[in-house]
């Protein structure tokens, strides 16, 4: 188990929290919670050791596109960097209050 830590600055609020996915093989599952701090804290706690460079890719691309202010806890079982951007869209989608892609 591996543990990663990533910190990424933010103008935007999220509105709610949100949690998507499962821990299961292949997949990962996500919490975002708001926050009132000018960035997001993401804690990654992966199943896979040694992917730490792709992690910070996968995370920036995102983040800077959606510089939302939440701390975000994500929990990896070998998951593809397509599932980790679709399930981190899935998130913001739920925080932002669209409830329909929970799941």
């Amino acid at each position: 188990m591996e543990t990663l830590f990533f910190e990424y600055p933010a103008t935007k609020t999220l509105c709610h929290r949100a949690h998507v996915g499962i821990v299961g093989s292949g997949d990962l599952e996500i919490l975002m919670i708001p926050s009132d701090e000018a960035y997001t804290k993401v804690t990654v706690r992966t199943s896979v050791k040694g992917f730490g460079k792709t992690w910070a890719k996968v995370l920036e691309r995102f983040f800077v596109v959606h510089d939302i202010a939440a701390t975000v806890k994500i929990n990896d079982f070998g998951a593809t960097p397509g599932v980790v951007t679709m399930r981190l869209a899935q998130a913001l989608e739920v925080g932002q209050g669209n409830d329909a892609l929970k799941g």
